[in-house]
């Protein structure tokens, strides 16, 4: 009897919990599914392509943000050195550029925004601007983007993001993603 009067009980607590539940069923699963386990710290990558960045894009999603790098190298073996600083600085001259937004992410790709061979502009990235193309109106994490240099192959943005949230570096064919979590 007592087996049976513990197992109604647990079965009357458990379904509470699913009666309590019930109003909240579009919040409650959004959230479950969107946690983040990615981190905020340091991800880096030493591996390098010498070849030209393309273009940079963003996209949004309904638990991130999301920065792509289109590199003309070799498919997955794009460089990064991706992280949150209190200032970002452009590289070579430390000039700071004020990004908008509760913390700023320095992404730094290897690859340059030029043609080493010739030396020309591929990507029309310039110091201090917003990335050219890149509209972040409306996204819920990503609040700015800036230009820094590139500078030693290696081309650097700086991220402007709502607060110091969690973010993933991926690679996709010649693609560096970067996704910045909605929340924790």
């Amino acid at each position: 009897m007592r087996r049976t009067t513990t197992a109604a009980v647990a079965l009357a607590v458990a379904g509470t919990g699913l009666v309590g539940t019930a109003g909240t069923a579009g919040a409650a699963p959004a959230a479950t599914s969107c946690s983040a386990r990615w981190g905020s710290g340091l991800k880096t990558v030493p591996d390098s392509t010498g070849k030209p960045l393309k273009n940079i894009r963003t996209g949004r999603n309904t638990c991130y943000d999301r920065m792509v790098f289109d590199v003309t190298g070799p498919a997955g073996r794009t460089g990064y050195h991706v992280s949150y600083v209190t200032k970002f600085r452009q590289d070579g001259s430390g000039t700071p550029i004020p990004v908008a937004g509760g913390a700023v992410l320095q992404v730094v790709v290897n690859a340059p925004s030029y043609d080493p061979a010739t030396a020309k502009p591929v990507y029309p990235g310039r110091a201090g601007k917003p990335l050219p193309g890149v509209d972040v109106k409306g996204y819920r994490t990503f609040k700015d983007t800036k230009f820094g240099a590139s500078y030693e192959g290696q081309t650097q943005v700086g991220v402007g993001v709502r607060a110091r949230l969690p973010f993933r570096v991926l690679q996709s064919g010649d693609k560096l993603i970067v996704d910045v979590a909605h929340t924790w």
